[in-house]
């Protein structure tokens, strides 16, 4: 049996596995906290840990750790003043300036993690999965950014007639846009959200292209060797 040492130790060399995982444990745990304040304030602060992490799993990546820090403070201290203040315009906009460069920042220094050298690690693996889950994070923020500037930007089955998108149903369609799966039964209606979901999908069309792409060329070398 693995001491609990031994596996602290490993998890601490693999942050990306951490980042992968916390963002997937929020994902699972929002249906079940989301429909009180209590547990929106816990959402927060599993958001902020999220936010936590992500920086520390940039200090792996040759990019700058401090521009992490810098934009994941105050993206902390909104991630926890969102769900207090009940998604107040101000707030939301103000969260979505600082989350939305963080996360394409963390995004960008994944991916450089992952072509800064010829080997690919089981870290850099998690981050692949890191990655494109934070791109994901990033266009939920974009869309309620959105959604505040233009009022009916988006509009579910289950949306009140002139009502607002949650969250988490925007975190669902950019995840459906970004893997291009188009099972969403939350979509654009207005122009100026229609362009943002269009730069999603090219985002996610380019990703698989080079990022995996780079990985099967990069195993087939080393087979190769």
């Amino acid at each position: 049996m693995i001491a609990p040492e031994s596996q602290l130790r490993n998890l601490g060399r693999h942050p990306s596995a951490l980042l992968l995982g916390a963002q997937l444990v929020v994902v699972l745990l929002y249906p079940f906290l989301d429909s009180s304040t209590a547990g929106r304030a816990v959402v927060g602060v599993v958001q902020m840990v999220v936010v936590l992490i992500a920086a520390w799993a940039v200090r792996a990546t040759p990019a700058l750790s401090w521009v992490a820090v810098v934009l994941g403070l105050p993206a902390m201290v909104f991630a926890v003043l969102e769900p207090v203040t009940r998604d107040h315009d101000g707030v939301v906009l103000a969260s979505a300036a600082f989350h939305v460069p963080f996360y394409l920042f963390v995004s960008y220094a994944m991916i450089r993690y992952l072509f800064h050298d010829d080997v690919v690690t089981r870290d850099e693996l998690y981050a692949v999965g890191a990655a494109f889950t934070v791109v994901a994070w990033a266009f939920a923020y974009v869309y309620a950014a959105a959604q505040v500037l233009w009022p009916g930007s988006y509009v579910g089955s289950g949306t009140p007639a002139g009502g607002d998108v949650s969250w988490f149903e925007l975190l669902f369609l950019s995840f459906t846009t970004l893997t291009s799966v188009g099972l969403s039964d939350i979509y654009p209606v207005l122009d100026h959200a229609r362009s943002l979901i269009m730069v999603e999908q090219v985002a996610g069309v380019l990703y698989v292209a080079l990022v995996i792409a780079r990985l099967v060329s990069l195993s087939h070398l080393r087979r190769g060797k």
